[in-house]
């Protein structure tokens, strides 16, 4: 018996046909990260306020096929397009597949009288699996016999700034994409068909770990995958930025070990990687690195940010995706290698900035090297802080100046096989360091879960209790970060350093 695709599941079949194979057969593999669900959450906030730039009178139709069953649903909409009132989420079934469309809005006058699709993403331009969505919408609904003149997809504007009083009239920009959507109808018919095929099958299509994986969007089946493939002892995704060129050789030769790549093809960095890996011995120019931090003399600041970012922003003032710092972590380490701590963490659930701004720049003094771990993060938040509040940013931008960047020095000089291509503090850590590990923490041990253990500790409904648990959690985190980088600025000079006191803000 034909199964009903649902448009994720068509969607799954054009990034890989082994997942959509795996999405039927075999859910209870898929294994959704962190980043995969805050994703998904972020569609819904989009969706949700889409249902009220789009029906402002509150005269729609929303349709939900969980509450009200499949059948029912789809019967609902049949009859709601014989009205002319905006429906979301209706439901269209044809040629064995499914879909619901974010928003139908009606248009048009008597011989004229259809309906306009818009496909709503947290997305901030339009993608080709957007196209591909948008061409599978559009093909169900006018299979389904619905007068389809048009269809867009809305994607959130960046550059819009939020006005406050849950105004977000602009938050969304359509893109037209009638003709190709209405173009590809062949090519949907097409994808259902092989889809189908891939289905029926008893097992799953032999399809290696890849580029698809990861794009375009992150696949919660590789390390289901990953475990049925027999894996290479040092496998080549470990060399770090691999050009097109090199990519485009390994593929072409079929090449999974390190050993078989040749060094002409490789640049320093990736040699040094290669040697290492396959010595199984760390590379550490402990002179070199030393030197390259000489000229920054002691007392010294080391500062981490954990920042919260909105795809609909809930403060004035602020922008889609804007990353806003709601904590800092600060360790002062003194000419004797006393260390001391400040931190800021700011749960109240109001716009942070200002505070952050104030703390940090009595935190940080006015004057010594601020040591950051990838530079480029921390400045730009503080240019940002600057930009957004004229009069601390002086100070700002004074902390600005005195920042080094720890991160092109382990890049240059250190380099263990555990880190397998990646120098990420959390990777460095752990081979440089190892008495320090962030799996040692509890709940909260890297960005992700920072950011998820914020948004639940400002949630109206979380107690009091639980909510003095996500702060130990996220200060403990933060802390790790900026001791982490006191220990590795010790390893590389060779000097000896020990924490004091904590100095919470």
């Amino acid at each position: 018996m034909q199964r009903t695709l649902s448009k994720f599941k068509l969607l799954a079949y054009r990034q890989c046909p082994k997942r959509l194979w795996l999405e039927v057969h075999r859910p209870e593999a898929c294994e959704d990260s962190g980043a995969i669900q805050a994703t998904r959450v972020a569609g819904h906030q989009v969706g949700d306020v889409a249902r009220q730039i789009y029906d402002p009178l509150r005269r729609g139709q929303l349709i939900d096929p969980q509450a009200e069953g499949l059948d029912a649903a789809l019967a609902r909409t049949k009859a709601l397009l014989q009205s002319a009132q905006p429906i979301f989420e209706a439901g269209f079934r044809a040629e064995g597949a499914l879909a619901f469309a974010d928003v139908m809005l009606p248009t048009g006058r008597g011989s004229r009288v259809g309906w306009h699709m818009v496909e709503v993403k947290s997305a901030t331009c339009v993608k080709d699996c957007h196209r591909d969505d948008a061409a599978i919408q559009a093909f169900l609904a006018r299979a389904s016999g619905v007068p389809l003149r048009s269809v867009a997809l809305a994607h959130i504007d960046s550059n819009w700034t939020y006005p406050g009083n849950s105004d977000y009239q602009g938050l969304l920009v359509e893109e037209d994409l009638t003709e190709e959507a209405f173009a590809r109808a062949g090519k949907v018919r097409g994808w259902i068909t092989e889809a189908q095929a891939i289905v029926a099958r008893k097992q799953p299509p032999r399809i290696a770990t890849g580029e698809q994986c990861s794009a375009p969007y992150e696949c919660g089946f590789i390390a289901h995958c990953q475990s049925q493939e027999s894996q290479a002892q040092h496998p080549v995704h470990w060399l770090p930025r691999r050009s097109q060129a090199l990519k485009a050789h390994i593929a072409k030769h079929y090449i999974r070990e390190l050993s078989e790549l040749s060094n002409d093809l490789l640049n320093s960095t990736q040699q040094r990687v290669k040697a290492a890996t396959l010595a199984d011995r760390a590379y550490f120019d402990q002179h070199a690195a030393s030197q390259a931090l000489a000229a920054h003399k002691l007392p010294g600041y080391f500062i981490d940010f954990e920042t919260i970012q909105f795809a609909v922003p809930i403060w004035k003032g602020t922008r889609p995706y804007q990353q806003i710092p709601f904590q800092f972590s600060v360790h002062r380490l003194g000419r004797t290698g006393l260390a001391t701590h400040h931190a800021f963490l700011d749960l109240s659930g109001n716009n942070p900035s200002r505070a952050f701004a104030q703390a940090l720049i009595a935190a940080c003094g006015e004057r010594g090297p601020v040591f950051v771990y990838n530079a480029a993060f921390e400045t730009t938040r503080i240019r940002e802080l600057a930009e957004r509040h004229p009069r601390l940013a002086p100070a700002l931008q004074a902390i600005n100046a005195r920042v080094v960047d720890l991160l092109p020095v382990a890049r240059q000089h250190y380099y263990h096989p555990s880190q397998q291509g990646s120098w990420s503090i959390k990777a460095v850590l752990p081979a440089l360091c190892p008495d320090l590990r962030y799996e040692q923490l509890d709940g909260v041990q890297d960005g992700t879960a920072a950011q998820q253990a914020y948004l639940e500790a400002i949630a109206p409904a979380t107690g009091v209790a639980r909510k003095a648990l996500l702060k130990r959690q996220l200060r403990a985190y933060c802390h790790l970060d900026t001791w982490a980088m006191v220990r590795l600025w010790a390893a590389f000079t060779g000097n000896t350093v020990k924490a004091w006191a904590k100095q919470d803000a």
